[in-house]
C-alpha cells in the first residue's frame, strides 16, 4: 500500500503544480485542506531552508503523515537579492501576485539587460513524524523581462525568462517549466530524500 505523503500547502497554484510533478511518485499525495484543523505557519526564518523545515516538521508532527514543505523564492541581483524570503510578501502582507510583480517591475525601471540577472531557489523538506528532516535545494539561473509575458503560472512566472530561453515562464506550458524549473529540479532530488525518510522512519 502506497504511503502517504501530505503537501504542506493550501495554495491552489503551487498545489497543482506540485501534484502534476508527483503523479508518478508510488505514493497517496494528500493537502492541508485533506486534513482538519491544520494550522498557517508563519514563515519567519531568515533562509528558503529555515522555513521550508519549520513548515514541515510541525505540520508532520500535527498531522502523522510524512510532510513535503517547500519554500521558494526570487533573488534579483540588482536588487541586492530582494525579493528573497519575501517574495510572497514584497508588496506587503496582503499582496497578491500582481502588486508583487507591480513593485518588482518599478524597483527594475531603468535597469540595463545585463544588470537584470535573477534566479529562482526552491528548498523542499521532507519531514517525519519522529522529527527527521531531510532538505534539498533546486535554482533556476534567469533574468527579469522589461515587460510582463505569459499567462501561465504564478508568482513572478511572467516577468522571469529562464537562462537560454527568450519566453517567461509563465509562456511555457506546465511540462516545459516543470524540467527547468526551480521546483521541478528539487521535487527530481526529493524522491531520494522521500525514500530515506520512509526507510529511517520505518527503523525507529
Amino acid at each position: 500500500m502506497a504511503p502517504n505523503l501530505l503537501i504542506a500547502t493550501r495554495n491552489n497554484k503551487k498545489k497543482r503544480e506540485l501534484q502534476s510533478i508527483l503523479n508518478t511518485w508510488d505514493v497517496k499525495l494528500l493537502t492541508l485542506d485533506d486534513i482538519e484543523g491544520m494550522p498557517e505557519i508563519v514563515e519567519d526564518g531568515t533562509t528558503f531552508e529555515e522555513n521550508a523545515i519549520k513548515k514541515a516538521r510541525i505540520i508532520a508532527q500535527l498531522s502523522g503523515c510524512i510532510t513535503l514543505a517547500d519554500d521558494s523564492g526570487l533573488i534579483v541581483d540588482a536588487l541586492d537579492g530582494a525579493p528573497g524570503v519575501y517574495s510572497a510578501r514584497f508588496a506587503g502582507l496582503e499582496a497578491n501576485d500582481t502588486d508583487n510583480n507591480h513593485k518588482l517591475f518599478e524597483l527594475m525601471n531603468g535597469i540595463a539587460q545585463d544588470k537584470r540577472t535573477a534566479r529562482f531557489i526552491c528548498v523542499i523538506a521532507v519531514a517525519a513524524p519522529n522529527g527527521l528532516v531531510k532538505t534539498v535545494q533546486g535554482v533556476c539561473e534567469g533574468k527579469i523581462g522589461l515587460s510582463g509575458r505569459g499567462q501561465g503560472g504564478f508568482g513572478y512566472d511572467p516577468l522571469f525568462i529562464p537562462e537560454g530561453l527568450e519566453k517567461t515562464f509563465a509562456e511555457l506550458s506546465d511540462d516545459e517549466k516543470n524540467k527547468i524549473s526551480h521546483r521541478g529540479q528539487a521535487l527530481q532530488k526529493a524522491k531520494g530524500v522521500l525514500q530515506v525518510v520512509l526507510d529511517l522512519e520505518g527503523r525507529v
